[in-house]
């Protein structure tokens, strides 16, 4: 069960990682962005490993996301 539970994570990782590449919008890629460390947070758990999942969820998800934002919010948005 957990190497199927792996395997579909994987799965998503990779979908998210081409998403993020593929995006024109910096939002749309910071959400994607989050998305893609919250997965990685699932995988260091389903393997075992909370410790990492742990550090993964505090800075990947939280402090990582919140300062592309604020960065984000600094910046003007240009039309293509």
């Amino acid at each position: 069960m957990e190497t199927i539970l792996s395997v579909v994570i994987l799965i998503l990782l990779i979908i998210a990682g081409i998403a993020i590449d593929r995006t024109n919008d910096l939002l749309v890629a910071i959400i994607v962005f989050s998305s893609f460390s919250f997965l990685m947070t699932i995988l260091w758990l389903v393997l075992k490993a909370p410790d990492v999942a742990l550090t993964e969820a505090a800075i990947g998800s939280g402090i990582t996301t919140l300062l592309f934002l604020a960065v984000l919010s600094k910046t003007e948005r240009k039309s293509l």
